[in-house]
């Protein structure tokens, strides 16, 4: 399987014969380590430009900016779970060693946390501190910063999916039971929504708190925050991508084989296929470009009318969401391989949404940003 990763912005042209055009990207660093193959899990950044990464293998990896390993941590068993950094330079994850992690910004162990089953969920961390994530054994938690347990919530099925924070402090999740839950901060049942089939993908909320979701029944769905439905779009027969937002509130994420830019009121603005299924979430850069990660193995940017701006070969399988730094370096996980790339003209950071990034950030805290 070969993949690519394309940044588009606007919309897309079918069919568009790609070639490379050099020098448009520079590959600043790449890490290379077996460990690594596999792996699912997204790069969180840190504001002091620290780079971490977990593994196939049980791995968490720290990166210096220049590409420098910094330190790496071992658990027992795969990191499926992208790491949130919080606050205070703690990072936090969970393992199918059925643990939840909280380590040091210099890499040692603050505490674990066990459950009864796989964490694959990635953790959303609260303006309080709190801690949320999900776990395989049905249940979704809230821990304190010390690793105490606050609440937990047991759902029909396991919870693969991550939450997503509101402006209000309300947590958004999913789960294989096939409902969306919002629960309030102290764990309460707000409400939940049933879709059709199981719910793998995290939500995104929009600049007026609409929460937006996609099922594996082939339905991207918006809800108003009171649970009630504002609209849903038929994307296809599966989909475990997130969307994305950028500043006018059209969403971009991937369904089966297909990419999809939606607007805020559920009309398609544009589709592009692709010959491989995809559960990926893409970035939009400030600089009006949306990073997806897709077959072929290589990124490209389009201007608003489609027309090609650059594409650049990457030669990898890509397997991770692409993140976004202040720098514009965009950060993406493939093969046994993870590349720190930067465009070199026009680029650019996350832009100015409410959900820019697959967990809201650079840091992944799954909380919306103002």
């Amino acid at each position: 399987m070969k993949w690519r990763f394309l940044a588009l912005t606007g919309c897309l042209l079918a069919g568009t014969a790609f070639t490379q055009t050099p020098g448009a990207v520079a590959r600043l660093w790449q890490f290379s380590a077996p460990g690594m193959y596999g792996s699912e899990a997204s790069p969180a950044l840190a504001p002091d430009g620290t780079v971490y990464l977990g593994t196939a293998r049980g791995w968490l990896y720290a990166f210096k900016p220049d590409g420098k390993l910094k330190w790496k941590f071992k658990t027992e068993r795969e990191i499926k779970s992208t790491p949130a950094v919080g606050a205070d330079g703690t990072i936090y994850f969970g393992s199918r060693d059925r643990c939840f992690y909280a380590v040091s910004e210099r890499g040692k162990l603050k505490w674990k946390f066990p459950t009864g089953a796989w964490v694959d969920s990635s953790a959303a961390i609260g303006v309080d501190g709190a801690i949320y994530f999900g776990s395989w054994d049905k249940n979704f938690y809230s821990l304190n910063p010390d690793g105490s347990l606050r609440w937990k919530f047991t759902t029909g099925a396991l919870v693969f999916a991550s939450p997503a924070i509101d402006a209000n402090g309300t947590i958004y999740f999913g789960s294989h039971d096939n409902n969306l839950y919002a629960l309030t901060p102290s764990g309460k049942l707000k409400w939940k929504f049933a879709t059709g089939q199981e719910i793998e993908a995290s939500p995104a909320i929009g600049d007026d708190g609409t929460i937006y979701f996609s099922s594996t029944d082939g339905n991207l769905y918006a809800l108003n925050p009171d649970g009630s439905e504002r609209w849903r779009r038929r994307t296809g027969s599966y989909t475990a991508s997130s969307p994305v937002l950028d500043s006018d509130g059209n969403l971009y994420f991937s369904a089966n084989k297909v990419l999809i830019s939606i607007s805020r009121d559920g009309k398609i603005r544009w589709q592009q296929g692709t010959d491989v299924t995809m559960d990926v979430s893409p970035a939009v850069a400030a600089n009006g470009q949306v990073y997806f990660s897709l077959p072929w193995l290589r990124i490209s940017s389009y201007r608003t009318d489609g027309k090609l701006l650059w594409t650049h070969s990457i030669d990898h399988n890509l397997t991770s969401s692409p993140n976004v730094d202040t720098h514009g370096v965009i950060y993406v996980c493939g093969g046994h391989n993870f590349f720190a790339l930067k465009p070199l003209t026009n680029a650019a950071p996350p832009m100015k949404s409410s959900w820019p990034l697959w967990r809201a950030n650079p840091q992944n805290t799954g909380r919306v940003q103002k």
